[in-house]
């Protein structure tokens, strides 16, 4: 299986299980898809994430365990035992077997979602929970490729991973209760605050986060303000620990767009309709963060 199909040459971690040590109600512990903080976990973590991009992974997972010494809030004894505890996978079949519970942080792209989702369906037994990471498209679709929906939910981290707190639970009708308790437990475990929300165009999050991070880019255009300006009228007038521009550059100006059309096709409302600045970005290639280029100039990522 081609991988990069996924879009996982782009992405440091796209798949990730937690085998259990022990059986239900008990339930592992794991980190987010992303960035998978493996110091909190107790149970292996299995990763899937093409060969091509693993050795970036694992350095910027190191990374944040080092970063974590450093900051006096991990022994060097458990940044080892954490990094003991990842192993690597490139087929689908094997990072997810015998799991108790599958993270899935491809490519935002509903399409790539569902032919994923149902590999994952055959992989799994009945009894494991599949969540998405999809910060906006919709679940209800995504369950509805599996022969079990009831075990499907939504499980929406937010960047940087290994530091911010929420985690967005997305619920739709044919998701069993056990199966969201299950995963808002973990979340817990994880350090995290889970919300719950229902299935629905962007979600809680997505909604109104895209309608700020958009309105900047529009105020951006008309000359308002610079970027740095925009970002700190949000955090120092409104406490907010990261403007939106920033936030728009370390999530990705490709996701950030995907998400707007996504919004916009789908609620009609003007305030999702991206704008020529953030179209302009992604073509040119200016992704964020990851591309070393977006609103702000980066560290140029490793290759």
């Amino acid at each position: 299986m081609n991988l990069r199909r996924f879009g996982f040459s782009t992405l440091l971690c796209v798949l990730f299980a937690v085998l259990l040590a022990i059986a239900p109600p008990s339930w592992g512990q794991t980190g987010p898809a992303a960035e998978p903080p493996p110091e909190k976990v107790d149970q292996l973590i299995k990763l899937l994430a093409d060969p091509a991009v693993k050795e970036r992974a694992l350095r910027r997972i190191t990374e944040n365990l080092e970063g974590a010494v450093r900051r006096g809030r991990l022994k060097p004894a458990a940044r080892a035992a954490a990094l003991e505890r990842v192993r690597w996978y490139d087929r689908v079949e094997d990072a997810a077997y015998g799991a108790a519970l599958v993270v899935e942080a491809i490519v935002e792209q509903l399409p790539a979602k569902l032919e994923l989702f149902r590999r994952l369906d055959l992989a799994t037994t009945a009894d494991a929970v599949l969540a998405t990471n999809t910060s906006a498209l919709p679940v209800t679709r995504i369950a509805a490729v599996a022969r079990h929906a009831e075990r499907v939910v939504g499980m929406h981290f937010f960047n940087p991973v290994h530091i911010m707190k929420l985690v967005e639970i997305v619920t739709h009708d044919r998701a069993a209760p056990e199966a969201v308790e299950r995963v808002r437990e973990i979340a817990v475990r994880m350090g995290k605050e889970p919300i719950v929300v229902r299935d629905a165009p962007g979600f809680a999050s997505s909604r109104l986060g895209i309608v700020l991070g958009l309105e900047a880019m529009r105020m951006l255009e008309q000359g308002i303000a610079s970027v740095e300006d925009i970002d700190k009228a949000l955090e120092l007038g409104y406490g907010h620990p990261m403007g939106p521009l920033k936030v728009s550059d370390l999530v990705g100006l490709d996701v950030r767009l995907a998400i707007a059309e996504h919004l916009f096709r789908e609620l009609k409302q003007p305030q999702y309709e991206p704008p020529a600045i953030l179209r302009a970005k992604v073509k040119a290639g200016e992704l964020g963060k990851k591309t070393g280029k977006g609103f702000y100039t980066w560290p140029t990522p490793p290759s």
